[in-house]
């Protein structure tokens, strides 16, 4: 398994908890160095950047952050912007918002801003996202489909930005009913992992391939690998799927799972 792991990730499902313990958004803060965490907050993704970006400012620092700051990134002028690396000097973790995760890869790929994500993650520095900003790590995201069953021609997907490798990530999962379109993007190569993150829940990818569950609800991992019947390539569009046999693991807070050995942990 060759997942691409340099980093730390913490991939979110949406609609965290900002108002009673926000475990994961402290975990997020304590992962960045805690009292003197430096938190860069990218707003890309939203359509309304001023709203939530105010609205993160305020959790980080009230959940015990020393500096955050919003950026807004509206174009890819600015993301190519010379002196741009000077707004991230001091970051100790990076958090995208959510959004459309479109909005994200059409702003920040192939630019110095995006190169530079890369070259943070490479070095450590912890990098979150929640809902749009969960589906981009991988270096394929889900854009869209039909939730429910599982059938050809309903599914879109694009390059993400590539934190995250050999894994494709659904969130919202089990509250937008999405095993389908999940079970859909793995059957076009079985050999990608598929990972769905409930609302309120995270998992916290570590350097050496391995990720924790954070949050109430849980992760359902989907194994396509040792499958042995498909009709992928010769279904007609709107022909419901068939993937046979596929291993599935749902998991909850304070379980781990390997993404090399393909294994849950305890």
């Amino acid at each position: 398994m060759s997942e691409h792991v340099e980093g730390r990730l913490l991939i979110i499902g949406g609609a965290e908890d900002k108002k009673n313990e926000c475990k994961i958004l402290k975990r997020f803060v304590q992962e960045s160095g805690g009292r003197k965490s430096r938190i860069t907050v990218l707003t890309a993704a939203t359509e309304y950047p001023l709203q939530v970006g105010t609205e993160y400012h305020a959790l980080f620092l009230e959940l015990g952050a020393q500096e955050v700051q919003v950026l807004d990134v509206s174009d890819r002028t600015q993301a190519n912007r010379q002196g741009i690396g000077k707004e991230f000097e001091k970051s100790t973790g990076i958090f995208f918002t959510g959004g459309d995760q479109l909005r994200i890869t059409g702003l920040l790929g192939g630019t110095l801003l995006g190169r530079m994500l890369q070259q943070l993650y490479e070095q450590g520095i912890i990098i979150a996202g929640t809902s749009a900003g969960a589906s981009v790590m991988s270096d394929t995201m889900i854009v869209g489909g039909e939730a429910g069953t599982a059938k050809k021609n309903t599914l879109t997907m694009a390059p993400g930005l590539g934190l995250l490798r050999s894994v494709v990530i659904d969130q919202h999962f089990a509250q937008r009913g999405r095993i389908g379109r999940l079970l859909s993007a793995i059957s076009q190569n079985p050999y990608v992992l598929g990972v769905g993150i409930d609302e309120d829940t995270a998992i916290l990818v570590q350097s050496d391939a391995r990720f924790s569950i954070v949050g109430s609800n849980t992760v359902t991992v989907v194994d396509a690998s040792p499958s042995t019947t498909t009709n992928v390539s010769e279904s007609t569009p709107g022909q419901a799927l068939v993937l046979s046999p596929v291993l599935m693991h749902v998991l909850s807070d304070g379980y781990s799972f390997d993404l090399k050995r393909r294994i849950s942990l305890l």
